[in-house]
């Protein structure tokens, strides 16, 4: 018996204060576009341990999940809607949203029929779809690449020609991989997405002005309101600290 005893005072203060000091780690919402970055600025050197859990999905998915219970600390929005979207529901931490970052919208074709395009109106990209082939891009119903997409090519004066011939994807990747694999001749994106694929090229780049500002809102969710943690890395997500590792992977200081 008095051995019995005394292993047990050896363990119970071994394991005692592990659970006690145990932090959950921030849980990250996050539009695929982000990934490759926020992954980066997720291991680096800066970030205390437990590393944030990351979440990736199309915005709008993330949105709903959050509305329906999904456990996220942070949201980062590919767009303003859906940030809106959840802070008039009451989900959003009011004077925590801030939008950092911005991208730009492009058309990538796979890496052995990369023939550059000028898109400017009266552009005809029926022709360089040929008789067959569809425009991937995302949903515009839902994703808001697509809604980007949408508008720029209505600014073409190609809207109602092309609808009949698009591939709509549940995210922006999901378009680029129709791509990169050949399933699609053409596709729109975002530049940072173009930037982090091997198999397809950029062959033209939208103007500014055919569709609205694409930035990135990051906000605090309402279960995090009190958690420090989730704010010194929303804080962080948004500073200096991350500013060149965003910018390394192809976003731009939002307009």
């Amino acid at each position: 018996m008095p051995r019995r005893r005394a292993l047990s005072a050896l363990f119970v203060p071994l394991v005692a204060p592990q659970v006690a000091n145990a932090a959950a780690p921030v849980t990250v919402f996050a539009a695929t576009s982000l990934t490759e970055a926020l992954r980066a600025i997720a291991t680096g050197p800066e970030i205390a341990a437990p590393a944030p859990r990351l979440v990736f999905a199309a915005s709008s998915t993330l949105a709903r999940q959050i509305e329906q219970g999904a456990p996220a600390d942070l949201f980062l929005s590919a767009d303003e809607h859906w940030m809106d979207y959840l802070a008039t529901r009451g989900l959003a931490v009011p004077g925590t949203r801030i939008s950092p970052i911005g991208n730009a919208l492009v058309m990538i074709a796979p890496v052995d029929a990369a023939q550059p395009i000028a898109l400017a109106p009266g552009v005809d990209l029926l022709a360089r779809l040929g008789p067959q082939g569809r425009l991937a891009m995302g949903d515009p119903s839902h994703v808001p690449a697509g809604r980007y997409a949408e508008a720029a090519l209505s600014w073409l004066g190609q809207w109602p020609a092309i609808t009949s011939r698009l591939a709509r994807a549940e995210n922006v990747r999901a378009a680029l991989m129709l791509v990169e694999r050949g399933e699609a001749p053409l596709g729109i994106v975002y530049a940072t997405d173009a930037l982090a694929a091997r198999g397809v090229r950029v062959i033209a780049t939208f103007p500014a002005e055919s569709h609205p500002p694409i930035t990135y809102p990051f906000a605090l969710m309402h279960r995090a309101a009190t958690n420090a943690a989730a704010r010194g890395l929303l804080d962080m997500l948004a500073g200096p600290v991350a500013a060149p590792v965003w910018m390394r992977h192809g976003f731009v200081p939002a307009r």
